[in-house]
């Protein structure tokens, strides 16, 4: 399994529904087990970004998930393939 990072930013219609969160997040967090991917860690941030998730699972399934929160309207999301320290130390090992 693949993990990702994803960092999402409140729409302004998901600004306005922010009491609504919580539910959005089980939603979410149901629709993607659906696909196959288990969303590790959910943060609520402060700065650039609201949002903070971890998830792993297939890069297609990511992506599905991902597309289909983002097509509600309430969050954008910017998306990052993170390699763990055991996957970093096979990737430099390949370097001559």
């Amino acid at each position: 399994m693949a993990t990702f990072i994803s960092l999402l930013s409140f729409t302004d219609q998901g600004i306005r529904t922010i009491k609504d969160a919580p539910k959005r997040v089980d939603a979410f967090r149901a629709m993607a087990k659906k696909l196959g991917v288990t969303l590790k860690d959910y943060y609520m941030t402060v700065g650039h970004y609201d949002v903070v998730i971890v998830l792993e699972g297939s890069d297609e399934a990511v992506a599905t998930a991902l597309l289909k929160v983002a097509s509600l309207g309430n969050v954008r999301t910017e998306t990052l393939r993170a390699f763990s320290e055991t996957e970093m130390s096979r990737i430099t090992g390949n370097i001559p």
